[in-house]
């Protein structure tokens, strides 16, 4: 559990560090790296959850607390919780990354108080990045060497000056076997880290030697800017290796979550709700600077699902607001075939997708360096829907002047327009897809609707991890419960003792209950000074599950008022709280008195009216206090 990585790593860190670290971080901009946030009101963010597929924004955050938490899975926690989660780091990893990012020192101690205070080694992570980061500035400085003429005059053909080479990193791995890595060990990078981290590979005779030789080589960044590993591009006609070599797969790099330009383009993608897909490294490049920001390109692999789960993310592509998916896949045959792939997986998006192909089959470096600047621009405002396309290429394979080649193109076509997602879109594609096939609209219609009764459009939703769901608020008893463990938990210093005096009675329903236990249990609120920390404690001190995926909805969820709340506020919510608890009592109470017989049970009579009448005056004391109202 994240609370025993806590305690497990806190004798290595300095508690009070972690403490600074957490405090001096914003959550809101390390999410903001991965996720698109937009407002959800009352001073929270809201996005698409990392974690899983989802069509409606359930992921908030809140700055106030520095806590995030997802109402579609029930995942939760602080900035190092969601760093842990997010890019699969350890606890001490996460810490020392947001510690490097708010210009933080920290301060380790060994649990043996004898033995030499010596800084432990930097998470695995950490050292691989600065592997990376150290690989760069070589490369780079190579570039201007005698020997990376080639390079120079290959970039320089297609359109890209020293500004832009430098703007990009891109580098150049000299003619030598072994220089990077005799130059990372002198660094003191060991073997293992080098071979882990893909940057040199053992030779046949055992030897290390460097991954990339004689190449042009770009740095693969990911969403926050880190470089995780390279693209190198052949260069001699000598060199019998592919065009274009990658970085192997790595703990860092995933060429299946990698896209080439995200960091430099994320901002523009969320700000105009708009990506353009490219496919390859100088295409986005030529893309960025004629004045197309948004291009991205995956490296050395298909377009595929988890690319498409990273763009959404960025994109905040949901129902609330369906972003634009704009592919520039060549014109050849490789191209159609790419586009076609891509269609079968626009329904894992909410948007709406896009192809726009060059003039004469020309990618957008080539159409940069014939046409200018403007010519990029026009091809990607001049895209048509990806459905489009996709028909047009179904029914151009048939001859469509015999009545087997409509027929046949029929049946290839129909699947197409049942999958489109847009359901009232259907029934104008049946129309333009009969015109284009010289049809009836009848017989198109029921090939679709054949083709839509054999698949569905639309998937369904994607599960939530399993686990008990938190109770929903089905009563206006279940709402003032709610309320009430909301402020404790997200304003424990100003509910203070007024909390802590409310028995756990007063609470009804038994998660409600096991959350105010979990209060008490760490310590009550009236020793809390609230944020991250508090709720974690909250969290961990809660032995039901329900109760703790609870937790960390409380957490970011609004409380119902406007503005901030007061002592005063507190107070009428506390009151309608016990209100709520005491009616109930009175109730059973009642019930009881009827039952029992005056004359042989006087004691117990009088005695259960003694307690009625001094519940009805407590509780008409709290309706006074509770007539603010929620």
């Amino acid at each position: 559990m994240y609370a025993e990585g806590v305690a497990e790593m806190a004798g290595r860190i300095r508690d009070e560090d972690i403490a600074l670290v957490r405090e001096r971080t914003s959550i809101a901009e390390v999410i903001s790296d991965t996720v698109t946030l937009k407002s959800a009101g009352a001073g929270n963010l809201k996005g698409l959850c990392p974690f899983h597929d989802e069509k409606s924004p359930s992921f908030n955050v809140s700055p106030a607390r520095n806590v995030w938490y997802c109402f579609g899975c029930g995942a939760g926690g602080d900035a190092i919780k969601f760093l842990m989660d997010a890019e699969h780091l350890s606890f001490v990893e996460s810490v020392e990354r947001l510690a490097a990012r708010a210009g933080l020192q920290l301060r380790y101690v060994e649990d043996d108080r004898s033995a030499p205070r010596t800084r432990p080694q930097q998470g695995q992570r950490q050292r691989l990045v600065a592997a990376h980061a150290a690989a760069v500035e070589f490369y780079r400085a190579q570039l201007g060497a005698a020997g990376a003429r080639p390079a120079r005059e290959f970039l320089a053909r297609r359109g890209f000056d020293r500004a832009a080479a430098e703007r990009y990193g891109c580098g150049f791995a000299p003619d030598a076997w072994d220089l990077l890595t005799k130059h990372l060990r002198q660094q003191g990078f060991t073997h293992d880290e080098l071979v882990t981290a893909g940057l040199s590979r053992p030779s046949r005779s055992g030897t290390l030697i460097d991954r990339f030789r004689r190449r042009l080589l770009w740095p693969i960044r990911d969403l926050t800017g880190d470089v995780i590993g390279f693209g190198a591009r052949k260069l001699f006609d000598d060199d019998d290796g592919p065009k274009y070599l990658n970085t192997p797969e790595t703990p860092l790099y995933k060429k299946s979550h990698i896209l080439y330009g995200i960091d430099q383009a994320k901002r523009e993608i969320a700000k105009q709700g708009k990506v353009v897909v490219v496919e390859g490294y100088t295409d986005v490049m030529a893309c960025h600077l004629a004045g197309v920001p948004t291009a991205v390109a995956t490296c050395g692999t298909a377009f595929g699902g988890d690319h498409i789960s990273v763009l959404r993310r960025v994109l905040f592509d949901s129902d609330e607001r369906a972003g634009e998916i704009i592919f520039t896949f060549d014109g050849d045959a490789a191209g159609q075939k790419a586009a076609l792939r891509a269609f079968e997986d626009d329904q894992r998006f909410v948007g709406r997708t896009f192809i726009a192909v060059g003039p004469d089959n020309m990618d957008p470096c080539e159409l940069r360096l014939a046409k200018g600047d403007l010519a990029v621009r026009d091809l990607v405002a001049r895209r048509e829907p990806l459905v489009d396309f996709a028909l047009r290429h179904a029914i151009n394979r048939y001859d469509l002047d015999t009545v087997d080649g409509r027929v046949e193109a029929m049946r290839r076509a129909a699947p197409l327009v049942a999958k489109i997602k847009d359901r009232e879109k259907r029934p104008e594609y049946v129309r333009k897809l009969a015109g284009d096939l010289g049809m009836e609209i009848e017989p198109v219609q029921r090939a679709v609707l054949a083709a839509a009764s054999g698949q569905p459009a639309g998937g369904a939703p994607a599960p939530a991890r399993g686990g008990p769901v938190a109770p929903t608020v089905d009563s206006p008893q279940s709402l003032v419960e709610r309320e009430a463990l909301k402020l404790a938990v997200q304003e424990p210093v100003l509910a203070g003792p007024m909390f802590d005096a409310v028995e756990a009675s007063a609470y009804r329903h038994p998660v409600h209950e096991a959350v105010r236990a979990a209060i008490a249990a760490a310590g009550g609120v009236v020793a809390a000074t609230g944020g991250a920390v508090w709720i974690e404690q909250v969290r961990d001190a809660c032995a039901d599950l329900a109760g703790q995926a609870l937790v960390g909805e409380l957490a970011v969820e609004p409380l119902r008022i406007d503005g901030e709340p007061d002592p005063r506020y507190v107070s009428v919510t506390l009151a309608q709280l016990q209100w709520g608890s005491v009616t109930g009592r009175i109730k059973d109470l009642k019930s009881k008195i009827q039952r029992i017989n005056p004359v042989s049970n006087k004691d117990e009579y009088f005695a259960l009216f003694g307690e009625l009448l001094s519940l009805e005056q407590h509780a008409r004391a709290l309706r006074e206090q509770a007539a603010g109202g929620l």
